[in-house]
């Protein structure tokens, strides 16, 4: 059984989803900086000095906080300007996953259009070995 596992776990696809994932993880860390840190920033800065992180709807008269972590401590909210933050880290790593698969399938493309060297007919294998064997002389 354990022998059976270790076959399993040292397969290519096994190895490649794991690959995959650690990848996937730290992709994601960067594309939230970059939505978190870079653009929202921007937008904020385009729009008078928004901070969409901290709009949020009460849901609750006892919510009275101006940031949304005091809010939520306070009672219910609807954190829609957390949610338009997410939603457009989502829109990002589609598009640059779209992107980069993309660009893998038009290599991908480009390598089943070229073959490489046709292979050598029966004349002329023929052909090579005499030449190889005149060469040896």
């Amino acid at each position: 059984m354990l022998e059976e596992f270790k076959k399993f776990a040292l397969r290519g696809n096994v190895v490649d989803l794991a690959v995959g994932v650690i990848i996937g993880a730290a992709f994601g860390s960067i594309v939230n900086s970059l939505v978190g840190d870079v653009i929202m920033p921007l937008i904020g800065a385009i729009t008078g000095g928004l901070d969409f992180s901290n709009y949020y709807t009460p849901l609750a008269k006892s919510v009275t906080a101006s940031n949304l972590a005091d809010a939520k401590k306070q009672g219910a909210v609807l954190a829609w300007g957390n949610f338009l933050t997410l939603t457009l880290n989502f829109i990002i790593v589609a598009f640059v996953l779209f992107i980069v698969i993309r660009l893998m399938n038009q290599l991908k493309a480009k390598e089943e259009a070229d073959p490489g060297p046709a292979p050598l007919t029966k004349d002329q294998e023929l052909l090579v070995e005499i030449r190889d064997l005149l060469k040896s002389k």
